[in-house]
């Protein structure tokens, strides 16, 4: 296509769509990585819970406020939120996997698009050929 040909209405819908997907990729990713970080403050939580006695003196974030708790009642919570999290992130998994597929396909679409659109218009090579 030339710098002066406009980008025609259905390859714009096309690269929106595209233009989506990555969007939503991205946004994925974003999701994956801060599941991350949260398991990785769970599990240093859990080690630092797993030191204390049984009897000592624990406490746990409510906003912005501690409150305390028993160190078997903060293990099962702190279990739990991983446990959460690591189903949370087969999920978002799954939906990343079918979403870099989508945009591979709307890719290999749109590249399909633009040959097509830039294959000589036969009126042209009918031209060209009388001029020989």
């Amino acid at each position: 296509m030339s710098s002066g040909q406009q980008i025609p209405p259905w390859l714009q819908e096309q690269l929106m769509k595209l233009q989506q997907s990555q969007q939503n990729l991205q946004s994925i990713m974003a999701q994956k990585q801060q599941l991350d970080v949260e398991q990785m403050e769970a599990d240093r939580a859990l080690e630092e819970l797993k030191k204390a006695a049984d009897n000592d003196l624990v406490y746990k974030h409510a906003g912005s406020i501690l409150i305390k708790s028993t160190k078997a009642t903060l293990i099962a919570e702190l279990e739990e939120r991983k446990e959460l999290a690591n189903t949370r992130a087969t999920v978002l998994a799954k939906q990343e996997t079918r979403i870099k597929e989508s945009i591979k396909e709307q890719e290999t679409k749109i590249n399909e698009m633009i040959r097509g659109t830039q294959k000589p218009n036969p009126q042209q090579n009918i031209n060209n050929q009388s001029r020989s």
